[in-house]
């Protein structure tokens, strides 16, 4: 990690950048104990409680479920940024499983989930959140709540799944212009610090994270009329870098407002208290979010 700079804020600006989990991304403090460590006898398919191993192109797929499946409601779907597993929303799936149908699974590499035999592409992230959501929801519809990575690969999955997917919540999602974004705020002739910053979210987006996941740049593609929420961080600790912070923040808030029009119903807002773990700084803020978006997508024609 970067010299000088205090730990978690470099760990933090890895992930924010590049929505990326450099070792050390999964420091937040497990103050809630996971409580669905059990599964329960199932009516259905898409009907469990607790943890359970779906397989995946003969891969294990670690995945949560808590909460009662309503008729024609939408199952909420959470996806942790890269570095973190399910267990890291894990409070939030709590809060949000006393009204809600709720799951939550770690991607391959992440969490209790197989590693990846090589390397993955956006493609083959979807491919394994497809077999997720036949897992959980049937054929009913859902909706997805990301954080960091996340969030893209909701945004990104969206557009090609208007049958199933009715709604989104990207939490402080990984810009889809990442890549343009980090050689634009900190050029390749930087020195000092900001030089190592760069040169591993770069890296990160080449695939050398634990997810072997190569994370391009791309142009955001519509999902229609959905409704969907994006909260960006109002914190600006990103501006704890020398030199370059300003410039991080001011793409990480420009790549927020690219994701408006991932859907004709999108709207933004700022956690103001909360760094780039919105669902963990400021938890009501998500909820209500969540909250929000599955009441309009059960109440959409």
């Amino acid at each position: 990690m970067i010299r000088n700079i205090k730990k978690t804020t470099v760990v933090a600006i890895c992930c924010a950048v590049v929505g990326a989990g450099l070792t050390g991304c999964d420091d937040i403090s497990d103050t809630d104990a996971f409580p669905f460590d059990s599964p329960s006898p199932r009516k259905s398919a898409a009907d469990f409680t607790g943890v359970q191993k779906i397989k995946v192109g003969g891969q294990s797929v670690n995945v949560s479920c808590s909460g009662d499946l309503a008729k024609k409601k939408p199952v909420i779907v959470l996806l942790p940024g890269l570095g973190d597993g399910l267990d890291q929303m894990a409070a939030i799936q709590k809060t949000l499983s006393e009204k809600n149908r709720v799951c939550s699974y770690d991607r391959l590499g992440e969490g209790k989930s197989s590693k990846p035999g090589g390397p993955q592409t956006l493609s083959d992230t979807g491919k394994v959140l497809t077999t997720v959501l036949d897992s959980v929801a049937d054929d009913g519809p859902v909706v997805l709540a990301g954080h960091s990575l996340g969030g893209m690969i909701a945004a990104r999955y969206a557009p090609d799944h208007g049958d199933r997917v009715k709604g989104l919540v990207l939490m402080d999602a990984t810009s889809p212009t990442s890549v343009a974004d980090m050689k634009n705020a900190i050029p390749q002739s930087a020195t000092g610090q900001a030089t190592q910053l760069r040169a591993q979210s770069l890296a990160v987006t080449e695939g050398q994270n634990p997810e072997k996941l190569i994370i391009p740049d791309g142009e955001v593609r519509s999902a229609g009329s959905i409704p969907v929420e994006v909260i960006q961080h109002g914190k600006q600790y990103l501006a704890a870098v020398p030199e370059y912070g300003p410039a991080l923040e001011r793409t990480w808030a420009a790549g927020q407002r690219k994701w408006l029009a991932v859907s004709s119903q999108s709207k933004l807002s700022t956690a103001k208290n909360s760094e780039h773990y919105i669902y963990a700084d400021q938890p009501e803020i998500a909820v209500q979010a969540i909250q929000r978006v599955t009441t309009q997508a059960t109440n959409a024609k």
